[in-house]
């Protein structure tokens, strides 16, 4: 393969390697001030996906080393320890990050599985306890427990509110008619009838 030689002082030769650059947007003074504001989460995410995509182009396997497994699993301590804690990913290599990423994935993963799998276990103790109960107060305590799990619900109260349109004239011939009925009745227990006048 012959490489070609560019002129750079031939105009049109610059006009078709220079990309159209638009006028009036400042040019970040860093890489880092071009990035929008994000979490950790967020930004490990981004960097991860940006690496596996570079790889994929490259046709690279990236491969951690011990070191950068150690690096990332301390990094990820360092992260749960505290939740505020926003760590410089620049400073790390690829290896490092692409490893951390995978252990958040996992982990989040992890969590979300272990409090289903709790809820279901107490699910299930609360209705082994119901079953085995000596007696109807030890019942009645496990089956309100059950009822109270979320997605059982048997207690909550539901609430149905229905509107219902109507004219005036039908409110004022409704009206008219629960104040006819009211008319004849008693009130205040003293057995006192309303007259029309």
């Amino acid at each position: 393969m012959q490489k070609q030689k560019v002129d750079l002082k031939d105009a049109s030769t610059l006009q078709a390697i220079m990309p159209n650059i638009d006028v009036g947007i400042p040019i970040p003074k860093s890489s880092k001030a071009a990035l929008p504001n994000m979490t950790p989460q967020e930004e490990l995410t981004m960097r991860s996906n940006t690496i596996k995509l570079v790889s994929d182009l490259a046709d690279e396997i990236i491969e951690p080393t011990t070191e950068d497994i150690e690096q990332a699993e301390d990094l990820a301590k360092e992260i749960m320890k505290n939740p505020e804690l926003k760590p410089e990913f620049g400073n790390y290599p690829n290896e490092t990050i692409a490893y951390l990423a995978g252990l958040v994935a996992q982990t989040s993963h992890m969590v979300a599985k272990d409090l289903a799998d709790i809820k279901l276990s107490v699910l299930n103790g609360l209705l082994q306890e119901a079953s085995l109960a000596q007696t109807s107060r030890e019942r009645i305590s496990a089956w309100s427990k059950i009822g109270e799990i979320d997605g059982v619900d048997a207690f909550k109260r539901k609430t149905e509110i229905t509107h219902i349109t109507k004219s005036g004239d039908e409110l004022e011939k409704e009206l008219l008619e629960t104040i006819n009925s009211l008319k004849s009745k008693v009130i205040d227990g003293e057995h006192t009838v309303v007259d029309d006048d």
